[in-house]
């Protein structure tokens, strides 16, 4: 890995990835549910996908770090629910709904958001899938709240820092705001009640990755629901790190895309994954 790529991978780890050029259609207006939740002192923005009639319980979406519902599932979404309802949410400080400036971004605490959201929704129990970030907050949900898991979903995510190469880390400690993607800063700008907090909500992205710590291996093998883990074989994070995931969970498969980097794993390779989430969340 060369020094001109790190800034780069830096930012796909704390932004996720930017949409495509031409991404698929959303389903038509009237067919999505959108609202703003009172969560934990927030103003949740999601919305909800699918048909209205659709059994089961609904697929929640946990974006990337730096991301947002369009940054990170314009390609996916609309495939995923075409026969289930899913729903998907701007996480604090990101996408729509606006930050609250004194209060950290965390995996804990985005994890206690995701709960309070679905209680708020009146859903009991739901499926996740996250993508990167939000693949660790899908993990801590099901430690945090385990009754609201039925299956989870965890795509690029980590639960230690080894699961990064190094100069993946180095990388993220010289990130600066100016070597945020355009996309994203572009879409941020976009849609944020407060798009004059860009550059702190950059700097909170970063402290977020570079304060992690490993996981317990008791916090991990807690997890007991089913999970399918997903990696690229060029992902950032290792794919060596996804296969020891999932031999530490207790009910766990694994799906490594061939060719695929970190933003292709939701952004170029649908026709892969959205068929493999369908049939895992679909088992008897």
């Amino acid at each position: 890995m060369t020094a001109s790529l790190l800034p780069a991978l830096a930012a796909a780890l704390l932004a996720a990835a930017p949409a495509p050029a031409s991404a698929p259609a959303r389903a038509p207006a009237d067919a999505v549910q959108r609202g703003y939740a009172p969560v934990n002192g927030l103003r949740v923005y999601y919305e909800i996908h699918g048909p209205a009639g659709a059994k089961g319980p609904p697929l929640v979406l946990l974006h990337g770090g730096g991301s947002s519902i369009e940054t990170s599932f314009a390609s996916l979404l609309p495939a995923l629910a075409r026969h289930r309802r899913v729903i998907a949410f701007d996480q604090q400080g990101h996408g729509r709904t606006a930050d609250l400036p004194d209060r950290p971004f965390t995996f804990e605490q985005s994890a206690d958001d995701t709960a309070a959201l679905l209680r708020h929704l009146g859903v009991a129990r739901a499926d996740l899938f996250g993508f990167s970030n939000g693949g660790t907050i899908a993990l801590q949900v099901a430690v945090r709240h385990p009754a609201l898991v039925r299956r989870l979903v965890v795509a690029s995510a980590m639960v230690r820092r080894d699961g990064l190469a190094p100069q993946a880390w180095e990388a993220i400690r010289r990130g600066r705001l100016e070597d945020m993607p355009a996309e994203l800063r572009q879409a941020y700008l976009a849609v944020a009640p407060h798009p004059e907090q860009l550059p702190s909500f950059h700097a909170k992205s970063a402290r977020r990755m570079l304060e992690f710590r490993d996981w317990p291996d008791a916090e991990v093998r807690s997890i007991t629901v089913p999970v399918l883990v997903v990696a690229g074989d060029r992902d950032a994070v290792l794919p060596e790190h996804a296969v020891a995931l999932t031999r530490m969970l207790p009910d766990a498969r694994l799906a490594v895309l061939p060719a695929t980097d970190h933003d292709g794993v939701v952004q170029r390779r649908v026709e892969w994954l959205a068929p493999m989430i369908e049939a895992f969340l679909d088992e008897p």
